[in-house]
């Protein structure tokens, strides 16, 4: 059973003020696999003050010394990524094999992109008549969440340490054990009592504390365009600065000279990993209309050759989603789909067979969808695709845009050349071509509602660092 029931405040493991405690469930069983409590407005307050003071002597450490701490976290992540990766596949279900090379390998991923970044950039130069200098911005919120648990932790943690900056992390009260082991990782290392700070708890409790905090001077926040919104709001009368990284619903062109079959199934497969959860999931495909009959057959196979069951079996492709209310959110947009015309090609409404407990979806594809319905609108955050026809590449750029998400687009053309063609014109963040992987070294984050600010490599550790102007020099 796992203990999530104190927090980590100045160099300490420390009891929560907090009466209540609450189940951590695993949602491949059901069952409960530990204990974790919701904080208070207390914590926070022990936090940040613990923060602040350690912010005046850290912030103050040259970049060799960030450098030689940041080497020291990562040797300490190694000998807990097992630990790490087997937490991850307990606390939200995502494959064995998946927690440990894509979830916990992330979050190594990020420590070594903080590392490079820090190198890179440069913190002071001449500009005019003035020298211009980067500093730290100061304590920072930081707020995550559960779909990807390490990697959003380590994304802010490891570019805030490489900044000079405090901080008082809130993980997801959802998954929170992996960031109890990432604390005791920090721990190992040796970093500075009160540079980094754990308070466990939800969003009304500890999420509102922090945003709205006098003592904090940032909040970096990833979820839901819903809760970031109140997180701006709480964060206002503060004017404190705020990063956030959102809700997505990225349109991937496929274009007539793509390999089709290469293409479609490479989008299912990126749609369908992770169960779905991932906010730059691939989850509206767009197909020439010529082509649209041998593509949906094509994302069908490949969604009936996807294979939901227990994380622990090795032929797992994907595991369960998250929580009964996720599951039944998702079931509740499938079925709307059906209601509003969309013809289900793969999968569809209840769970796989045999897989009675769990929170389990089909891997799901509709067909027959226009870009007006719920399920191309809004984020299911599941295995649901929907496919879309279009006439021509300009009509396909105008489905693709037509969304009040901007994170993320995909590509595919018979040359990168053409499809950098059609990148250009997208109002996305990022864009995917043929089949590009997520690139650590370059920024994460997205246009309209799907936020503000960016994170990862350089970029990322820029939103960390205020920029003073002395002039004269």
């Amino acid at each position: 059973m796992f203990d999530c029931t104190r927090n980590f405040i100045n160099g300490e493991w420390v009891k929560s003020s907090a009466e209540s405690v609450h189940d951590i469930i695993n949602p491949a069983t059901e069952a409960s696999i530990g204990k974790v409590s919701h904080g208070t407005s207390e914590d926070v307050d022990r936090a940040v003050t613990a923060a602040r003071t350690a912010f005046e002597s850290y912030s103050q450490w040259p970049v060799k010394k960030r450098l030689k701490l940041l080497e020291r976290i990562i040797d300490a992540y190694k000998g807990r990524w097992g630990d790490i990766a087997a937490a991850i596949t307990a606390e939200m279900g995502a494959p064995a094999k998946f927690s440990s090379a894509a979830q916990a390998g992330s979050g190594m991923g990020h420590l070594k992109a903080a590392v490079s970044a820090l190198k890179e950039l440069k913190l002071e130069e001449k500009v005019g008549h003035s020298t211009v200098i980067r500093e730290p911005v100061g304590v920072c919120g930081l707020i995550t969440p559960w779909n990807w648990p390490i990697n959003q932790i380590v994304c802010k943690v490891a570019p805030a340490l490489a900044a000079g900056c405090t901080m008082v992390l809130k993980p997801s009260e959802i998954a929170p054990v992996d960031a109890t082991i990432f604390a005791e990782v920090l721990e190992a290392a040796g970093v500075p009592a009160g540079v980094f700070n754990l308070v466990h708890g939800d969003g009304p409790g500890v999420g509102s504390a922090i945003s709205s905090h006098p003592g904090i001077d940032m909040v970096s926040f990833t979820g839901s365009t819903r809760a970031g919104i109140l997180v701006a709001k709480a964060a206002a009368d503060t004017v404190k600065r705020v990063a956030q990284e959102l809700g997505g619903k990225s349109a991937n062109i496929i274009m007539k000279s793509a390999p089709l079959e290469q293409a479609v199934t490479s989008g299912v497969r990126t749609m369908f990993s992770n169960s779905g959860q991932s906010c730059n999931a691939p989850s509206r495909m767009l197909v020439p209309e010529k082509l649209y009959e041998e593509a949906v057959a094509i994302a069908a196979d490949a969604a009936n050759g996807t294979r939901a069951g227990d994380p622990a079996d090795p032929d797992t492709h994907i595991g369960p989603v998250i929580s009964a209310a996720q599951y039944n959110r998702i079931q509740g947009l499938i079925e709307k789909g059906i209601a509003e015309g969309a013809k289900i090609v793969a999968g569809g409404p209840g769970k796989p067979e045999g897989l009675e407990i769990g929170y389990y979806v089909k891997p799901t594809v509709f067909r027959d969808v226009n870009n007006d319905m719920a399920i191309a609108r809004e984020e299911i955050f599941g295995p649901v695709l929907c496919i879309i026809p279009y006439s021509n590449i300009d009509e396909a750029v105008r489905i693709a845009n037509d969304s009040i998400y901007g994170l993320s687009g995909y590509v595919w053309g018979g040359s990168k050349k053409k499809a950098m063609r059609v990148a250009r014109r997208l109002r996305t963040g990022m864009v995917h071509l043929n089949g590009a992987p997520n690139d650590n070294a370059a920024p994460f984050g997205g246009y309209k509602q799907s936020g503000n600010g960016r994170e990862w490599g350089v970029h990322g550790l820029e939103d960390f660092l205020e920029v003073k102007a002395v002039m004269g020099t």
